[in-house]
Order: structure tokens, then C-alpha cells, then sequence
């Protein structure tokens, strides 16, 4: 009687989910449990050789105005199952990706709603875990409004984390580097002045999140796939070090609007014991579903100028046309008083075209061509912007001829001031005309609050705003850069032709305030983690008290660093971001940018600290060429450079821009030297970076007669 009475306390507790599933990754170091505690409460936690890398976390959604799912569940059924595939990028990283996971699928029903089910999908790969929540359509439940997401992330410890402030409306903070418990104490400080900026009220942090555990564990906490959702960020509990969901809200402060069949962003944990497989992850890639465009012939990398960084520096140009500062569209804008500064005039943006064309271009980006600047900022104004109509001094046919003429094209900018309404009712009269002018690449952009107002750029309408302007610029054949955007969650695998997104503090900031030496160090683990970046490299002339402007302010790198960064910082569309005359001034250096490639066959993450240094080489798709780019943080350092990726007994000549031995970020940035070696599969190189400072390698093949004249390392 009492083996029968146990009996069915075992069957009894098994279908009431009351058992644990664990699950490994392919390769055995990742483990991944999950099971239901106490009152039906999901709860898992995740493994790496054996150590913890998050606690039990419990899981779960909150609802409004209808039973939420929290608890109550029971586990009635699970699959496992495992894949093994690989798939080609449009552009990328790697010319083939392999997608290899094991699989966990928990069905949760709560029998107290009239059983109504959601399910959890978890995919444990050798980098790391994504999981998400998926509301199949069922008799009770179609629509939803949530309310929260709560997803923990109990960690293990007292972690060294690379964060920026919790914030609904930017993500252009600079980094801090501090420990978990540290952050309440330096929250304030780190919340610095932002335009538009919506911090949030409790202590939070964006994703990515990248940390790195006392004993050399490092983690990465962000999200793929997220479409109609809002962006997450993380509470932060700092005395527990515990993370939690935070999902930014909208004007009525609800979370999101769900209708089944549906399912949340993946939340995506990378984790390694080695910094170098944290870069070279593909784990979000991965969990974004692949293109459906049947043509994508037209979306192919771009190399570009633009008539933007002199608004910056030069003192002499500006975005607007006329003094005025209280316009409307359907004014005459020649009848304004010319402000003598304007920059895109046809003169000007012709000399762009001459530069662009002479050095092999693709684009020439054109920001103030189009009437509306003179109150753009700073007003929430809806109808700011037309994106049709030229200024009176910008020949619109004529740019476009002459840039024909050139081999040339000019890329769109369509700044927004944030008005997505007027922007999307403008959509499609934007696209044909660039569509009848030969544009076919363009960067948006959205400073300011948004209009709806109320909404923000990390919210669920922002979020499907800018998949809408990304897939209706794929049927015009048009490529899209956005700036100021939330977050990128890999969805440049679905939408190849949103090639890069802004996203994060970028160069323009080294002329507003600066930018600490290791930021570019950082953002490899953070904000890349999530797709490319339009980080506008390549600026020359880093004293910015050359312009004689009144301003001290200065970029905090040396010029071989600015080289470095089209190789450390992936993205297929690239702008050489400084003025053309400054180029002209170091040409020799200048045929780094104009050399290296955008799109790869295979890359290596040689070495690698969040915060300190990066070494990553790369070969160049459909060629033998090879690109090498290391940056440091405000100290010196000897990087460490190995040439096994090159083919067996095969020689090349490795042009090598490096840092003059005297050079600095602060006292002697422009101080470089550039030699040429013969390099092959055997070779290693140790290469002296200085402080703030970084290094490129072009590897070519070359004629006997030229190889045998070179030093070989």
C-alpha cells in the first residue's frame, strides 16, 4: 500500500511539472535547467563548465486587466530536439555562419484560466542561451496588453560591468566601468545631459550588458528579434546583483499590444571564458529569422564621404540656409535672408564629388540640402521636414548629373527631428524621389521627441516604425543607415538593406565633449553585439583648436587609431567622416580607408579586453587580401599579431601604418610611420600601439621582384 501510495505522489507530482529539464549545448560546457517552483512559478538557470552564470531566475509576463503569467502553471508537455545548419549573410562578418543548438520547448498551462497556455522556447548554443515567450492563438487568449516583462538574471556575483544609464529615449551615454554594487553610487554622474533623454526613475542599465566575473567569466545580456515590442533594458538590484526586464513604456504608460499568435524578443545571454568568442559570437544572427527578399542583388556595402563633419569643427558651415528661425514649408525659402554658412551648396558638395570620385567613393552623404533646418531643433514640431525640396542654392539635377558624370552617387539624409508621423506620411513621396534621382542609400535620422508625443525611441511604435521605413525602402531598392534608432537585435539578417544603425555615442561626440580613450574598446562588447555600427571613423585632424574657432576640444586618438577602427568596429557601410582637405594633407595614410574592405570572407579576433584592447584581422570576401586593425585604451601596449589565416607557402607584403614611438592621444597624435614587410602563414608580429593609439595592416599580394626587396617577419 505505501509503494502504491508513492506511486502516485510520483505521477501526480511529474503532471503537475513539477520535474526539472536540463538541457546541454553541443559542446557540453553550457547547461540549462528549467523547472516550476513553489505556486507554478517558471524558473531556470544556466551553467558554464559547471559553474553558475545565473542563479535560479524566475520568468514570467504581467498582464493587464486579465489573469497574468507569473505562477499557477503547470509543465504539460516538452520537446527536445537539436540543429546543425549553416546559412550565408548577405554582408558580413563571415561568408558562412553555422547555426548548431540544442532545444528546449516547455508548454505552460495555467489550469485555474480555463487552461490557457503559453509556451517557452530555449536554444542552448556553444556561445550561449536564448529564450522567449510565444503565446500561441487559443480559445482564450487573442489580445493583451502587457503590463511588464519579468525576466530575471540572478547573478553569481559582484561583477566588473561596462554600462550606461537606463533610458527610454538614447543610448549616446558614455560607459562606465564599475562594479554591480557600484552603480547607485555613480548613476547620477553617469546620467549626463543628453538631448531627448528619458532616464529611468529606478536604477536600470541598457543592453548590451557586458560583464566579466572575478574569475574571468565574461557575460553578455542583451535581445534578438525585436519586432513589435519594446526594447529592454535591466533593473538593477546592486545589492543582490540581480537583473530584471525593464520594457519601456508608451504615452499611456502600457508596455505592449499583443495579439496571438505572437512571441517576445529572444533574451540572449552570451557567455565565454575567453573575451575573444564574446566578438566572434553569432548567437543573435543566428536567432533572427532569415531574409525574405528574393532580390538582393542591389544591397552591396558603401564606402562614402559627406558634408558633415565640417558642421562640427569648421566654424563656417551650418545645416540651414536662412537666419531665419521661424519657417514653414509651404513658405518661399529663397526669400529668407542667407545666413552665408550654408554647406550644401552645389559648389560645395561638387568639391565632395571631385574627392569622392579621385579616391574610389561610392557616395557622398549631403546633410542641409533640404529646406526646414532653420527650426528643426529643439521646437516638437511635426511638420519640419518635407524631404523633396532643395534649398535654393542646391541644384538637385544638377549634384545628380555631375555626380553621374563621376561615377558617384549622393546618399539621401533624411533627419526626422523624431517626427515619425510626418515622416511616415511623407514616406513613400521620399523614396520616389530618390528612386527618380539615383539615390539609393540613406541616412535617417531621429533627434529629438518623438512625435506621437509621449512615445519614445526604444518604445514598441518606434520599434515597428523603423522595421516600416526599412522594408519600405527594400521595395525601392534603398539601403537605409539610421542614427539616433533603438538598439540594433540582429535584424540585419531579415533586413540585409538596414545595413548599420547609429545607436550609441558616437565620433560626433569627440567634438562635443570628447570621448574617453577606451570607449571604442568597449563598444565592441556592448553595442555591436547587436549589428553594425555607422561609427563615422577616420577623422585626421584630432587637435580641433586647428579651426581656429575659439574651442580647445580635441578627438582622443591618435590618426593610426581613426585607421584601426574600419576593421575593430564592423559595419559594410563606412563613412570617411573628416574633411577632405585633411585627407589630402596625409594621403599616404589615407590609403588605409581607401584600401580596406567592408565585407569579409572570414574574420579572427586576435586578442581582446572590454576596455583595454582589440586585435581583429579579417579577410577581405571574394579576395586575397587581408586587413588587421588593433586600437588600445589610454595606455601603451605591445599587441600581439599572428599570420596563420594566410594560405600555406604562399607570400604577401603586409603594409603596416602603426604610431610613431613618440606618438599620443593628447600631446602627439599625428606622429605615424608606415612600412612594408613580407609576411606568410609562419609569421608573427609584435606591434607597439601607444597610448590611445592603434594600428592597421593592409596584406596584399605583390610581384616577385617587389617581395624580394622586403624585411621578412
Amino acid at each position: 500500500m505505501a509503494n502504491y501510495a508513492l506511486l502516485v505522489l510520483l505521477f501526480v507530482s511529474f503532471n503537475n511539472g513539477l520535474y526539472a529539464q536540463t538541457i546541454t549545448s553541443p559542446d557540453k560546457n553550457l547547461s540549462l535547467t528549467f523547472e516550476l517552483k513553489g505556486n507554478g512559478i517558471p524558473v531556470y538557470q544556466l551553467q558554464y563548465k559547471e559553474k553558475p552564470v545565473i542563479k535560479p531566475s524566475q520568468l514570467g509576463i504581467e498582464v493587464k486587466d486579465q489573469p497574468s503569467f507569473m505562477d499557477g502553471f503547470v509543465i504539460s508537455n516538452t520537446e527536445q530536439n537539436t540543429s546543425d545548419s549553416s546559412w550565408e549573410p548577405i554582408l558580413g562578418e563571415e561568408k558562412s555562419i553555422r547555426n548548431n543548438y540544442t532545444e528546449l520547448l516547455v508548454t505552460l498551462t495555467q489550469p485555474k484560466n480555463n487552461d490557457r497556455y503559453i509556451n517557452i522556447r530555449f536554444r542552448l548554443f556553444n556561445d550561449g542561451l536564448g529564450f522567449r515567450y510565444e503565446f500561441p492563438k487559443q480559445k482564450d487568449l487573442n489580445y493583451f496588453v502587457i503590463k511588464e516583462e519579468h525576466t530575471e538574471f540572478q547573478l553569481n556575483g559582484n561583477h566588473k560591468i561596462f554600462w550606461i544609464p537606463g533610458d527610454y529615449d538614447t543610448n549616446e551615454y558614455a560607459y562606465t566601468t564599475s562594479k554591480i554594487a557600484e552603480i547607485p553610487a555613480l548613476m547620477e554622474k553617469a546620467t549626463a545631459f543628453i538631448s531627448a533623454q528619458t532616464p529611468i526613475k529606478n536604477l536600470a542599465v541598457q543592453t548590451p550588458s557586458m560583464m566579466k566575473t572575478d574569475e574571468g567569466l565574461y557575460i553578455n545580456i542583451h535581445e534578438a528579434v525585436l519586432v513589435n515590442y519594446p526594447a529592454m533594458s535591466l533593473n538593477v538590484d546592486a545589492e543582490n546583483f540581480k537583473m530584471s526586464s525593464h520594457l519601456t513604456p508608451d504615452a499611456v504608460d502600457n508596455k505592449g499590444y499583443l495579439q496571438t499568435n505572437t512571441q517576445s524578443p529572444w533574451r540572449t545571454i552570451v557567455v565565454s571564458d575567453d573575451a575573444t568568442e564574446i566578438l566572434s559570437s553569432k548567437l543573435i544572427l543566428n536567432l533572427n529569422e532569415p531574409t525574405a527578399y528574393k532580390d538582393v542583388s542591389w544591397i552591396k556595402p558603401v564606402k562614402y564621404i559627406g558634408v558633415w563633419w565640417e558642421y562640427f569643427v569648421a566654424g563656417k558651415s551650418t545645416w540651414a540656409y536662412g537666419e531665419e528661425n521661424n519657417v514653414k514649408l509651404d513658405q518661399d525659402f529663397s526669400k529668407l535672408t542667407p545666413n552665408g554658412k550654408h554647406g550644401a551648396t552645389n559648389e560645395r558638395v561638387k568639391q565632395y564629388i571631385d574627392f569622392a570620385s579621385e579616391h574610389g567613393f561610392d557616395a557622398v552623404l549631403v546633410e542641409g540640402w533640404n529646406i526646414g533646418w532653420e527650426d528643426w531643433i529643439g521646437n516638437w514640431k511635426e511638420n519640419v521636414f518635407d524631404f523633396v525640396t532643395p534649398y535654393p542654392d542646391f541644384d538637385v539635377d544638377a549634384v545628380r548629373d555631375y555626380a553621374k558624370s563621376k561615377g558617384v552617387r549622393i546618399m539621401m539624409h533624411h533627419e526626422t527631428s523624431a517626427s515619425a508621423t510626418n515622416y511616415e506620411r511623407r514616406l513613400d513621396r521620399a523614396f520616389q524621389f530618390m528612386e527618380d534621382n539615383n539615390y539609393n542609400s540613406v541616412k535617417t535620422g531621429y533627434v529629438g521627441q518623438i512625435i506621437p508625443r509621449g512615445e519614445h525611441h526604444d518604445g514598441q511604435w518606434m520599434v515597428n516604425h523603423y522595421i516600416h521605413v526599412a522594408e519600405r525602402a527594400a521595395e525601392y531598392k534603398i539601403m537605409i543607415n539610421s542614427h539616433e534608432a533603438v538598439r540594433p537585435t540582429g535584424l540585419n539578417r531579415t533586413y540585409p538593406n538596414w545595413l548599420a544603425q547609429e545607436s550609441a555615442r558616437g565620433t560626433e561626440f569627440e567634438a562635443m565633449g570628447g570621448l574617453h580613450p577606451e570607449h571604442t574598446t568597449i563598444l565592441p562588447f556592448t553595442r555591436l553585439m547587436g549589428g553594425p555600427m555607422d561609427y563615422t571613423p577616420g577623422i585626421f585632424q584630432t587637435d580641433l583648436s586647428y579651426y581656429k574657432t575659439g574651442g580647445q576640444q580635441r578627438v582622443n586618438t591618435t590618426l593610426t587609431k581613426q585607421l584601426a577602427y574600419y576593421v575593430s568596429m564592423y559595419s559594410p557601410i563606412q563613412m570617411a567622416a573628416d574633411i577632405p582637405d585633411n585627407y589630402s594633407r596625409f594621403l599616404d595614410a589615407f590609403q588605409f580607408i581607401k584600401d580596406v574592405a567592408l565585407d569579409w570572407d572570414s574574420t579572427y579576433i586576435q586578442e581582446a579586453e572590454p576596455g583595454d584592447y582589440i586585435t581583429i584581422a579579417r579577410k577581405a570576401k571574394g579576395k586575397n587580401e587581408w586587413f588587421v586593425g588593433g586600437i588600445t585604451d589610454e595606455n601603451s601596449r605591445t599587441a600581439s599579431i599572428d599570420f596563420s589565416y594566410l594560405p600555406k607557402g604562399e607570400k604577401y607584403i603586409a603594409t603596416i601604418y602603426a604610431d610613431a614611438k613618440d606618438a599620443s592621444w593628447d600631446k602627439n597624435p599625428q606622429a605615424y610611420t608606415i612600412r612594408k614587410v613580407r609576411v606568410n602563414s609562419k609569421s608573427k608580429l609584435k606591434q607597439y600601439i601607444a597610448p590611445g593609439g592603434g594600428f592597421a595592416i593592409s596584406i596584399k599580394e605583390g610581384d616577385v621582384s617587389e617581395l624580394k626587396t622586403l624585411k621578412k617577419i
